[in-house]
């Protein structure tokens, strides 16, 4: 990605019906580890460009809160893993919503704070038994602030925390996790809270090609598999994978949470050894994935039930850690210079291009 936004263009492709209805039950998560990106205030107009009102951040920038103020953006905010000891202090707790949360609520709509990311599978038993009190203790100052009804408290997971994913009807959490999730399960069917899954059907791919199908989890036509229990067809993995996990939070009593993906995506690109990682891909992985969640269907397990999702990501972030498959697993919409085409739009729509200062 090119390191001067003044000077570039940011050229998008997609179809003017998909941009009417991009942000029914759609997000955008915005990370911002990267030294090239563009200024919040430009955010603000692509995204109100691409009718999306949803977005997740890892963090709370007051930054960005304050470029979208007035916007009808509605915003996740996050805390990330390295806050979990201190947000178990009920002071400490208060006074980061005070700093954080109650200076923009009233012009930016902060909905639900994410407390950690991923942090059962991070294999830190510390980490992990500081989570649920974390997220009791920014639930209970959001009490004490009033805002306990505007606000959500969760966290989010990866599909580590599960045993088994398929069939669907045999979704199951870890054994091992099981103390830590049960308590979890029982704090969000108090508080209402949605239980956050990060789920990305392109590492069950990369792992196992000769047996699952590319245009299986691509959201391409494909025969689909038939859940045996349940006698339920699934034409994609995405899917699958949700319902697994409706499964599994059954089968621990309870059945008064929704499930929500709170990261979902393609890569544009990876190492030498990423099988199936290419912007070919990731085009048809996301342009696919939208247009059936434009359809406001629910998974087969729980058809009245719209999806929801956050894409991951916005940018590609050039100063992330770990190896290239993590930085460029995105949306990648692409920072160019002016081109007659749209060839490097993110979705594969002729109909339309966009063209951004």
């Amino acid at each position: 990605m090119a390191t001067t936004f003044r000077t570039l263009l940011l050229l998008l492709t997609f179809s003017g019906s998909l941009v009417s209805t991009l942000g029914h039950g759609i997000g955008i998560n915005y990370g911002q580890i990267a030294n090239n990106l563009p200024p919040p205030s430009h955010v603000v107009s692509l995204l109100k460009a691409l009718n999306m009102s949803r977005v997740k951040l890892y963090d709370a920038d007051p930054n960005v809160l304050t470029a979208f103020a007035n916007s009808n953006v509605e915003f996740i905010i996050g805390l990330g893993n390295e806050y979990m000891e201190k947000m178990t202090d009920p002071v400490q707790a208060q006074t980061w919503i005070q700093q954080h949360v109650q200076p923009y609520i009233s012009q930016t709509k902060i909905t639900c704070i994410t407390v950690g990311n991923e942090i059962l599978t991070s294999n830190d038993a510390q980490l992990m038994s500081y989570l649920l009190p974390a997220m009791q203790t920014m639930y209970t100052s959001l009490e004490n602030l009033g805002l306990s009804k505007e606000v959500y408290v969760t966290t989010a997971h990866s599909t580590g925390i599960l045993s088994n994913s398929f069939p669907p009807s045999a979704g199951a959490f870890r054994q091992d996790l099981a103390q830590y999730i049960q308590r979890i399960l029982g704090f969000h069917s108090q508080t209402g809270s949605p239980f956050l899954i990060n789920a990305y059907p392109f590492f069950a791919y990369k792992d196992n090609p000769g047996q699952v199908s590319l245009e299986y989890v691509l959201f391409e036509p494909n025969p689909g598999m038939r859940d045996p229990v349940t006698n339920l067809k699934y034409d994609n993995m995405l899917y699958a994978q949700i319902d697994a996990v409706y499964t599994a939070i059954k089968a621990m009593g309870h059945t008064d949470i929704q499930v929500k993906v709170s990261e979902t995506g393609w890569p544009s690109k990876g190492d030498p050894n990423e099988v199936g990682a290419s912007a070919d891909n990731a085009r048809l992985y996301n342009t696919n994935m939208l247009n059936r969640i434009q359809q406001t269907q629910g998974t087969p397990a729980k058809p009245s039930v719209p999806i929801d999702i956050y894409v991951f990501a916005l940018f590609n972030e050039n100063l992330k850690p770990g190896p290239s498959i993590s930085i460029t697993i995105s949306i990648n919409i692409t920072i160019t210079r002016l081109s007659s085409t749209c060839k490097h739009g993110l979705f594969s729509f002729k109909e339309k291009c966009l063209i951004f200062l």
